[in-house]
C-alpha cells in the first residue's frame, strides 16, 4: 500500500484558515524485504570483519565462538578500537593464553577509553610491581567494578610507605586485586591487629605475602570471633599465636570450621600408626590439614559433606601432599573417565599409588576395552579393590600381551638382599674345641647307655 494523504482545514485565531497536509504511512507497513536482507548483510559482514581481527590475534574458533555469542555488544563495537585495544594489552606483555581468556572472561577491557587510561600507569609502575598476571589481575577487577588509575597510584603510595618491598606489593595485587578498593585506615588496622596478636613487625610482611586476602575480612565480624572460637576449644593464646605465624591461613577459617575437622580427626577408625602421624605435629595442625584437604576436594566438585566422607573412610589422604591429591583426581576425571563422585563410593582410590598401582591396573583394562575381552564395564571399585594377585589372575594371566603392559609380579620380582652376603658369619658365635676332660665325660656317658 503506498502513502495516504489527509488534508486538514481549520480555522485559525482572528479568523486565519490553515490547511495542512499529513502524510501517514498506513498502520500495517512493514519493512521491505530488501531492508532486512541489507540489515542482515551487513550484520554478518561485520560478525566476519570481526572474527578475521580477531583471530590474526590469535584466538581460536571455541573461544570465538564463546565470546561473541555471550557478547553482541562487540559487533556494535569500531573494529579500528577494537585492534587498537588489543595491541595495548600486547603492550603490557600479557601471554597469550592470558590475554585470550581475559578477554573472554570480561570484554569490557577492549573498551579503548578504559585501557588508555590503565596504560600509562601500569607501564610506569615496572614489571617489578606490575607482572603480566598482576596486570591482568587488576584490568579484570578494575573493568568490573569501575576502579579507576587513581587507585591503582594510591594503593601503592600506600603499600610503600607501609615499608613493603616490590615483590610483596605485586604478590599482594597479584592475589588479592581487591585491595584497590579497601581503604588506606583499613590497611593500617589489619596491621595493628596482627601485631596485637604477637606476630613480630618484620615477619607481617611475610604473613601478607602468604595471605593478602586477610586484607579483605573484617576484624570485628570474621577475625575477632575466630580467635575467640580458638580459645574456648582450649588452644592457649601461645598455642594459636604460633600456629598463625606459622602458617598464617589459619585465619581462612570459617566459624565452626575447625571443630568440625577435629570431631572427624576423633572418630578416625584408623592403624594406630596411622594417627600417630596424623597428630605428630599437634591437635591444631591436624585439623588444618584436613581443613586443606576438603578444599581440595570441593574444589574439584565435591560436596563438602562427602569430602569428610572420603577422607574419614580414607584417614591416609590425610597425609598426602595436596599435589599428589589433585595428580589423582586429575587422573581419574580427565584420563580415566570417571565423575568426582566416585570417591564417595570408592575412598580407597586415595590411598593407593599412581605409578605403581592406578596406571598399571588403567592401562590393562583399556587395553581390554578396546580389544573387546571384557565381557562387562568395569567400575573404579572393580579397578581398585581387588587385591594384586586377584587382578593379576583376573584379567592379566589370560591376556599374555598384558604382561608387558602391566609388569611383572611382585612376587616374581627381584627382592633386594636386606643385608650384604656374609654378614651372618659375624653373627655366628664362636666354637670351643673340646678338651680331653670333655672326651673322658662323653665317653663315660655312652657307655653308661649301653
Amino acid at each position: 500500500m503506498g502513502l495516504t494523504t489527509r488534508i486538514l482545514r481549520f480555522s485559525g485565531f482572528n479568523g486565519f484558515k490553515v490547511t495542512i497536509m499529513k502524510q501517514n504511512r498506513p498502520f500495517s507497513a512493514r519493512p521491505s524485504s530488501q531492508t532486512l536482507v541489507s540489515v542482515n548483510q551487513s550484520h554478518y559482514r561485520k560478525r566476519v570483519l570481526l572474527t578475521n581481527l580477531l583471530q590474526r590475534y590469535g584466538f581460536t574458533p571455541s573461544s570465538l565462538q564463546n565470546l561473541l555469542s555471550r557478547n553482541n555488544a562487540l559487533l556494535s563495537s569500531d573494529l579500528a578500537k577494537i585492534e587498537s585495544s588489543l595491541g595495548i594489552l600486547i603492550a603490557l606483555k600479557i601471554p597469550h593464553k592470558s590475554l585470550i581468556s581475559l578477554v573472554c572472561d570480561c570484554p569490557g577491557v577492549l573498551r579503548s577509553e578504559f585501557l588508555s587510561k590503565w596504560q600509562v600507569p601500569l607501564l610506569e609502575c615496572g614489571e617489578s610491581v606490575a607482572s603480566p598476571s598482576v596486570v591482568r589481575n587488576i584490568l579484570e577487577h578494575s573493568s568490573r567494578f569501575g576502579v579507576g588509575p587513581y587507585r591503582f597510584s594510591e594503593c601503592l603510595r600506600i603499600l610503600r610507605g607501609v615499608g613493603f618491598c616490590d615483590s610483596t606489593i605485586s604478590r599482594i595485587l597479584g592475589l588479592f586485586p581487591a585491595i584497590l578498593m579497601v581503604k588506606e585506615l583499613e590497611i593500617h588496622r589489619k596491621i595493628d591487629f596482627l601485631g596485637g596478636i604477637g606476630i613480630p613487625r618484620n615477619s607481617i610482611e611475610r604473613f601478607l605475602y602468604v595471605f593478602p586476602e586477610i586484607l579483605g575480612l573484617s576484624i570485628e565480624n570474621r577475625l575477632k570471633p575466630l580467635l575467640d572460637e580458638f580459645l574456648k576449644m582450649g588452644f592457649s593464646v601461645d598455642d594459636i599465636r604460633r600456629e598463625i605465624e606459622r602458617e598464617p591461613r589459619v585465619l581462612r577459617l570459617e566459624l565452626g570450621e575447625l571443630s568440625r575437622c577435629l570431631e572427624l580427626l576423633r572418630t578416625l577408625k584408623c592403624r594406630e600408626v596411622i594417627r600417630e602421624r596424623i597428630f605428630s605435629e599437634g591437635v591444631f595442625r591436624a585439623g588444618f590439614e584436613v581443613k586443606l584437604r576438603v578444599d581440595c576436594l570441593c574444589k574439584y566438585g565435591l560436596i563438602r559433606r562427602d569430602a569428610f566422607k572420603v577422607l574419614w573412610k580414607e584417614p591416609r589422604a590425610i597425609l598426602y601432599e595436596i599435589e599428589d591429591i589433585e595428580k589423582k583426581i586429575e587422573f581419574l576425571t580427565n584420563t580415566m573417565g570417571f565423575s568426582i563422585s566416585c570417591l564417595a563410593e570408592v575412598p580407597e582410590y586415595l590411598g593407593v599409588n599412581l605409578q605403581k598401582h592406578i596406571i598399571p591396573r588403567h592401562n590393562v583394562i583399556d587395553y581390554l576395552r578396546l580389544k573387546g575381552g571384557l565381557g562387562c564395564d568395569i567400575g573404579l571399585k572393580g579397578l581398585i579393590k581387588p587385591s594384586m594377585n586377584r587382578f593379576y589372575n583376573l584379567y592379566v594371566k589370560p591376556y599374555p600381551e598384558c604382561e608387558r603392559i602391566f609388569g611383572r609380579r611382585q612376587e616374581n620380582a627381584h627382592v633386594q638382599k636386606r643385608h650384604p652376603a656374609g654378614l651372618w658369619k659375624l653373627f655366628k658365635p664362636p666354637s670351643h674345641p673340646p678338651t680331653k676332660e670333655d672326651v673322658k665325660n662323653m665317653k663315660s656317658f655312652v657307655e653308661s647307655l649301653i
